[in-house]
């Protein structure tokens, strides 16, 4: 049985259609990944997973439990971390995993027993004890994904668990994530901004307009995009695509600050090729710099959406943190 289940699923807004027809499934287990630029229907896919929102039209299944008739099921299976800390600052660490266990009615032996479980799992035994208005955005991190873990859910929804976080502790708290799914066996759905995470994930859907437009494991979606990428920039752009439409039939799109991206299979021979025609006839183009690479997720996104990733736009996220306290509070 997947751990999640998704068929036609709809969710209209008024005339607006948020969520149009979304079909997935995510395997037990599994590191799911679904990525969007604004708007495109991520928070409010999420939202109906997590019985914050109900569907127009559809199926959606969590763990069996249908997300319509069987939301107390589904909520008590499943854990949520969103972007913006909930830890109560003036509440110590081991305190906020007793506050949180009680939604869940767990009996204090589990409570404890599983508490230090989890603290000794994210490395935060020695500082339980500890007011959390001390923490730093690492550790609040960490706490909120062993507070989430408390009640053993069995699906994981993670909305961009890295943001705002340096480097080094972003990292660190992927060892964690990828450790807890080793060790629990726990299925992690998950949004995020930052392609390298992304990386990780077992399979990545990308949601545009309410649509999917791509589904795959990340290797697979890069293969999408056709060789390897070229990033190249002339004094005359315009001349220099119409150049390689004319001499080879290769098209070009724009890229960043004026440069041409341009695919293509072998892109160490092309290149010497491309200066070839760029430098034929009397009004040879000037090349000011050349670039090779191997495509990222980054490509497969602006491909299939025509859009760079960026953040959700504040309102969205308002509204849904408020979805959030209130399930929280149910």
């Amino acid at each position: 049985m997947p751990a999640i289940e998704v068929d036609n699923l709809v969710r209209k807004f008024g005339d607006l259609t948020a969520v149009d027809d979304v079909t997935f499934q995510v395997e037990p287990g599994e590191v799911f990944g679904f990525l969007g630029p604004n708007g495109a229907g991520k928070t409010t896919t999420i939202g109906m997973l997590c019985t914050l929102l109900r569907p127009t039209a559809g199926l959606a299944l969590v763990n069996g439990f249908d997300v319509r008739t069987q939301q107390a099921q589904v909520r008590q299976s499943i854990g949520l971390i969103f972007q913006d800390p909930s830890l109560d600052d003036k509440l110590t660490g081991r305190e906020n995993m007793k506050f949180h266990a009680m939604l869940y009615d767990l009996p204090n032996d589990v409570l404890v027993e599983r508490s230090e479980q989890l603290l000794k799992m994210v490395d935060l035994s020695e500082r339980a004890d500890e007011v959390t208005l001390h923490y730093s955005g690492g550790m609040k991190r960490r706490l909120e994904i062993a507070r989430g873990l408390l009640h053993h859910p069995s699906v994981l929804f993670l909305d961009e668990p890295t943001l705002g976080l340096d480097p080094q502790t972003r990292r660190h708290i992927w060892d964690y994530l990828l450790t807890l799914r080793e060790r629990e066996g726990v299925t992690m759905f998950m949004t995020t901004h930052y392609m390298e995470e992304a990386e990780h994930c077992d399979r990545i859907a990308i949601i545009d307009q309410g649509k999917i437009v791509g589904l795959d494991t990340p290797e697979a979606l890069k293969g999408m995009v056709g060789g390897d990428i070229i990033t190249v920039r002339t004094d005359e752009n315009e001349r220099a695509a119409e150049r390689l439409q004319q001499s080879h039939g290769i098209g070009t799109r724009p890229g960043p600050d004026g440069a041409l991206i341009i695919e293509t299979a072998r892109g160490d021979k092309f290149i010497p090729e491309m200066m070839r025609v760029f430098g034929d006839g009397d009004e040879a183009l000037t090349v000011n710099s050349v670039h090779l690479r191997r495509p990222t997720l980054e490509d497969v996104f602006i491909k299939l959406t025509g859009r760079e990733i960026r953040e959700q736009e504040p309102d969205k996220k308002d509204d849904m943190r408020k979805r959030v306290r209130l399930w929280r509070g149910r």
